[in-house]
């Protein structure tokens, strides 16, 4: 087992490349809230709509980053809109300045469902990812603490041991989001400010993330989608302690049905392969709080693997569930 885990915070290097419920953004009025700057994108290549970018958005809670706001070609002060929160920002809407040169095609999906009146109308915050620190911004933090002691001795030791940081960022990451971003989109954009309009999704630890939002801002966000979701938390192996450690955090605390919209897939090949496996853990959860087929996907991909070119492949899935008319 010590063995085992210390291959696994190894392999976290590699991947890196108060209980209550948080309900509400909190009572900030609109002179507490900063005006930011997004500046348009002239350079990047889109299908459709406008994108804006606010270079290194402030933030107390975590590391600043660029934030990128996309509009739909017909964006209008005059209606309200929807508004879909992603990670892994930099990732979306052009492969030309992605690090694979893969995108998820987020601007064409989302237009063409919208011109064709399948969804309701809607903008996209994008949170982009810092690299050296993504895998402590997006793991759930609160599971860590599931965890059995025992196991958190040997997982700390050897973390430190390889001088890899476990200083878990994702509660700051999501009051930042909750606390930071969302006042500033609400008062600067024509949006709908209910968790009836306000959803969140991701893939691989964006996957977890968006399921940790939920759980921890149920009256925030009204629905989540999960791509690819990175159930291992860690790099697969051998009585990895992380995914059990997560389930029972879900087991705690993922809201009951009644609510939220809930999507969860997966496919079965390069990092996805390990992912099967846990389909059944993650439906006994959901079935538990009471999800069924009105409310709750968690929908496999046959040879699909673990990437943009995968997810925007199916993109429209979650879009026409979270946001379909």
């Amino acid at each position: 087992m010590k063995k085992l885990l210390k291959i696994g915070i190894l392999c976290l290097l590699i991947l890196s490349c108060k209980n209550e419920k948080q309900d509400s953004t909190g009572s900030q009025s609109d002179t507490s809230i900063p005006k930011i700057k997004f500046e348009k994108l002239h350079s990047t290549v889109l299908a459709s709509g406008r994108l804006f970018r606010a270079d290194s958005f402030p933030s107390q809670y975590i590391t600043p980053r660029p934030v990128d706001v996309w509009l739909p070609e017909n964006y209008s002060e005059e209606r309200k809109y929807a508004v879909l929160y992603m990670h892994d920002g930099q990732m979306l809407f052009d492969s030309t300045t992605s690090w694979n040169k893969q995108e998820w095609k987020v601007d064409e999906w989302a237009s063409q469902l919208m011109y064709d009146e399948k969804i309701n109308d809607f903008i996209v915050i994008a949170i982009h990812n810092i690299p050296q620190i993504r895998w402590q911004d997006l793991y759930p933090e609160k599971s860590y603490g599931f965890m059995p002691d025992s196991l958190k001795v040997y997982i700390e030791k050897n973390a430190k041991g390889n001088n890899f940081s476990l200083d878990f960022k994702g509660d700051d990451y999501l009051k930042f989001l909750v606390k930071e971003l969302k006042p500033v989109i609400d008062m600067q954009y024509a949006v709908h400010t209910d968790s009836n309009n306000t959803f969140v999704m991701g893939s691989s630890m964006g996957g977890l993330m968006s399921m940790y939002a939920i759980s921890e801002y149920p009256n925030v966000f009204g629905g989540a989608a999960c791509l690819s979701t990175h159930w291992p938390g860690a790099m697969p192996q051998d009585n990895n302690p992380f995914p059990e450690a997560i389930f029972s955090y879900m087991d705690a605390n993922f809201p009951v049905a009644g609510n939220h919209k809930v999507y969860f897939d997966y496919g079965d090949r390069t990092l996805d392969k390990y992912y099967p496996q846990y389909a059944p853990r993650v439906d006994a959860v959901l079935k538990a709080k009471g999800f069924d087929e009105e409310d709750y996907r968690n929908l496999f991909f046959e040879g699909t693997d673990h990437s943009e070119n995968s997810w925007n492949q199916r993109l429209d899935k979650p879009l026409l569930f979270l946001l379909g008319k």
